[in-house]
């Protein structure tokens, strides 16, 4: 990561909320990150300026319940403030009394400010807030004192007589509290933070972190995606390491139309030093037969490690791997109490590094949420070509295509979503949706084309909108654009026969289908 001067540690308990916290920071100017209740370190870094408790879906009694460290409070030196469950966390642990509320909150409420605060400096009584708990404060602890409320619960905020710790019962990150990012603002000013974190400001940061990172007589070796993360990643180890940077980008048969091609082209113009490897046929050999998506992930991930350790055997001085993995990647892989989180799938560039290449992670853009990935290579000057493309997974079109992989598929399922992405470009609809692209359903219909009867494959449209992806809406496309996409796809493609669209939102559905 990137050395970062000042920065805001948000403890997560849990909350579906908490990386929404971390965004909301970030967007004030200051960087954020999200560390799991169990991981809160023995000291604090230098650049934390203050500490945020997240929410969660446990309540402070429940035997599972995630907790503070013990000595958690004698060594915080920092503002703070408790958010909901975070604040209930607050109280409980430092002599308040919290039970189940016989006056439930969810959804929006009317906060009452009972007592003038810096919290609430350009903040109007009453204001809207969001509510999301179960459990209410009932005691504040003899050192607290209650600065506001709500109609249904007399404690809704707090504040310590002499330190700069508060706790709200609200969820001020969200959009329905009308002031929240004013609030967080106070919070942010509260902890002195200069509000600096610009994308031009993490882009030098990281090219002096590789620099120091990476030692004059190594080089680095990294896979390239030709998506946005992947490229900004290479662009700014490229800028730190110069020509010791040797970039690898793997035709694995699975891209988009002509895609390959495009994207070598991109390169050659930012003039990034990148070789290209045509290796379809190994990759659907491999994938010959297998339908469940976590296995065919697993095979894509095994076998584009088999082609770095081929390429890094050729720079004996390569002591990293670089790779774009960013924020979302990896909030994943832990949960808020320690144990395993659930998987919803894997990612190849995620903890994947065989340790007999002896090559060490360079991750420059893993705390980025994909927004702000864009920003960093507009400082970058990447061309927009590359820069405004839509995410494009990993695992490609295996992971598109519903059960097993061929190439006659994966042929099918190219024309189908460049149909799609051409129409979406044609009717000014491409810049405005965040991800787009057709899936290749493993189901067959009946058909009627000219006075013969046809058995052939469906085909899925979806299109969404969204910032970084950990959320998203379908897009409404126009329904005369959606019945011109689905006559050229099926009058232009043999094999498909009829088309759907996509109307499910993330969540509880995923953008992509595996």
């Amino acid at each position: 990561m990137s050395r970062i001067d000042e920065k805001i540690t948000i403890v997560d308990f849990g909350s579906q909320y908490t990386q929404l916290i971390a965004r909301r920071i970030r967007e004030l100017g200051v960087f954020s990150e999200v560390v799991p209740a169990h991981r809160i370190p023995p000291s604090w870094d230098s650049a934390v300026k203050g500490v945020i408790l997240s929410g969660s879906p446990y309540s402070v009694h429940d035997s599972e319940a995630p907790s503070l460290p013990a000595g958690f409070w004698e060594r915080l030196k920092v503002p703070l403030l408790g958010v909901c469950y975070g604040m209930q966390r607050m109280m409980h642990e430092l002599g308040g009394r919290v039970a189940a509320s016989s006056h439930r909150e969810y959804g929006r409420s009317r906060l009452l400010i009972t007592k003038g605060d810096a919290l609430w400096a350009g903040v109007p009584s009453p204001t809207t807030v969001w509510m999301s708990h179960g459990d209410s404060i009932l005691d504040v602890p003899p050192d607290f004192d209650v600065i506001g409320r709500t109609e249904r619960i007399p404690i809704a905020a707090v504040r310590h007589h002499d330190r700069p710790w508060w706790g709200v019962q609200f969820h001020p990150e969200v959009v329905h509290t009308e002031h929240g990012p004013r609030m967080l603002a106070n919070f942010l000013d509260a902890a002195g933070c200069r509000c600096q974190w610009t994308p031009q400001h993490f882009v030098e940061s990281a090219v002096a972190d590789i620099r120091a990172t990476v030692a004059p007589d190594e080089e680095v070796i990294m896979a390239l995606s030709g998506g946005v993360d992947s490229t900004v990643a290479a662009e700014l180890i490229h800028r730190a390491v110069g020509d010791r940077l040797h970039c690898l980008f793997v035709d694995t048969g699975l891209l988009r139309k002509d895609e390959f091609e495009a994207v070598m082209e991109a390169y050659e113009q930012m003039h990034l030093p990148v070789e290209g490897v045509r290796a379809s046929e190994r990759f659907l050999s491999a994938l010959a037969g297998v339908a469940d998506p976590e296995k065919k992930r697993k095979i894509i991930g095994r076998l584009f490690i088999e082609e770095f350790e081929s390429y890094a055997r050729r720079y004996p001085r390569a002591r990293w791997l670089g790779q774009g993995t960013i924020y979302p990647d990896r909030i994943e892989s832990t949960s808020a109490t320690g144990g395993p989180a659930k998987t919803i799938k894997s990612h190849h560039n995620v903890g994947g590094l065989p340790e007999k290449m002896n090559l060490r992670l360079l991750e420059p853009l893993q705390w980025l949420f994909k927004d702000e990935v864009r920003r960093a290579g507009e400082a970058l000057q990447i061309p927009s070509a590359i820069l405004q493309r839509h995410p494009f997974p990993g695992p490609g079109l295996a992971i598109r295509i519903l059960g097993p992989v061929t190439a006659e598929k994966v042929a099918l399922l190219q024309q189908a979503d460049a149909l799609f992405i051409e129409a979406l470009r044609r009717h000014g609809l491409y810049d405005r949706i965040w991800q787009a692209g057709a899936v290749l359903l493993p189901v067959k219909s009946v058909g009627v084309m000219g006075d013969e009867r046809t058995y052939e494959w469906v085909v899925a449209l979806r299109a969404v909108h969204s910032v970084d992806g950990m959320t998203a809406d379908w897009y409404p496309i126009p329904h005369e654009v959606l019945g011109e996409i689905s006559n050229e796809i099926i009058n232009r493609v043999s094999g498909i026969n009829r088309v759907v669209y996509d109307i499910s939102s993330k969540p509880p559905a995923t953008i992509e289908w595996e």
